[in-house]
């Protein structure tokens, strides 16, 4: 099996912990579902969320004296049953994801299911351009179950991570949104931002965790809501320092880093998976991909190089 999980990088990054769910008998043996199936029912419970769900927009559009440009969630009902939901929000964006089921660790499946991922722009950022999947972030966020259920936040300070080291359907929210500017001192040790984004990502447990539970609040199949606020971020990363910008090892164009590796058959033979933004040989002939590439005086990414002209770059070609 090929190891393309990309929600196993995440472990450790976004949840620090990794228990047995707690819904699941000691010993029980939970038979493996179909993406397509899981797909359907994640869809469904989302837009029921977002249909009898609103959010506090009438103080983001009037400010009261003291607001913390907080994201609530309220039902529609009662007192609030004229409010415009969630899902009729001119501020929700959809968005279609293809996903493989072997990028979910699942080989005898053979499906590719599209996604839908629903992200919810409160507050544009004032910072012309957005993130993308290969980018470092800046942003704070909170990690909800649709019952509510807070599994997970960072702490009010800053935190920093690239955008595909986290669940895939985080990193493609995230595409969404303009950040602020910033880091501003605060006297005392921290630091803040101003006019930043701000919204929530909703999204299936296909482009989340889907069969795994990296903590024993997160049930299996779950879909999930993190709500965050988007501070900055680093254009044109390089996770790995090979020398390409990490966005440019997308190799297939479907939003996931994690699922492009070039010597994936021979890493498989020692046990390993290192997607190509997270390796210095992308091609593992013993030569390091920035060796392979064109740069310019400065280091700076140029273009990718083809010696033998058989239309293979150099870097992503073991048999130069």
């Amino acid at each position: 099996m090929k190891l393309r999980n990309a929600y196993l990088l995440i472990v450790g990054l976004i949840i620090l912990s990794s228990c047995r769910n707690d819904d699941d008998t000691i010993g029980e043996v939970v038979p493996p579902r179909l993406l397509s199936e899981v797909t359907i029912e994640d869809d469904a419970e989302i837009i029921e969320f977002l249909k009898t769900h609103f959010y506090n927009d009438d103080e983001f559009e009037t400010p009261p004296e003291g607001f913390d440009f907080k994201i609530k969630f309220d039902t529609i009902a009662g007192d609030n049953s004229s409010r415009i939901s969630l899902f009729d929000s001119p501020n929700l964006i959809t968005q279609t994801i293809s996903v493989d089921s072997e990028d979910l660790g699942r080989s005898d499946d053979d499906e590719i299911i599209n996604q839908t991922l629903y992200t919810l722009v409160v507050r544009q950022g004032e910072v012309t351009g957005t993130p993308t999947i290969g980018d470092f972030s800046i942003l704070r966020y909170e990690g909800l179950l649709l019952d509510g259920t807070l599994f997970d936040a960072s702490t009010n300070q800053p935190i920093r991570f690239n955008l595909s080291t986290v669940v895939q359907g985080f990193g493609n929210g995230m595409k969404n949104f303009q950040t602020g500017t910033g880091p501003i001192e605060n006297g005392d040790g921290t630091v803040s931002y101003e006019n930043y984004g701000i919204g929530a990502i909703f999204m299936p447990a296909g482009l989340a965790y889907f069969d795994t539970s990296p903590n024993t609040v997160i049930p299996t199949y779950s879909p999930l809501i993190f709500k965050v606020d988007a501070f900055a971020y680093e254009p044109d990363s390089d996770f790995d320092g090979d020398g390409i910008p990490s966005i440019l090892e997308d190799l297939n164009n479907d939003g996931n880093l994690n699922n492009d590796n070039t010597n994936a058959e021979v890493e498989a033979s020692f046990g390993i998976y290192t997607a190509n933004y997270s390796d210095t040989d992308d091609d593992g002939d013993g030569i390091l991909t920035i060796d392979e590439i064109e740069l310019d005086a400065d280091g700076n990414f140029v273009g990718f190089l083809d010696t033998d002209g058989d239309g293979i770059p150099d870097h992503l070609d073991n048999d130069l």
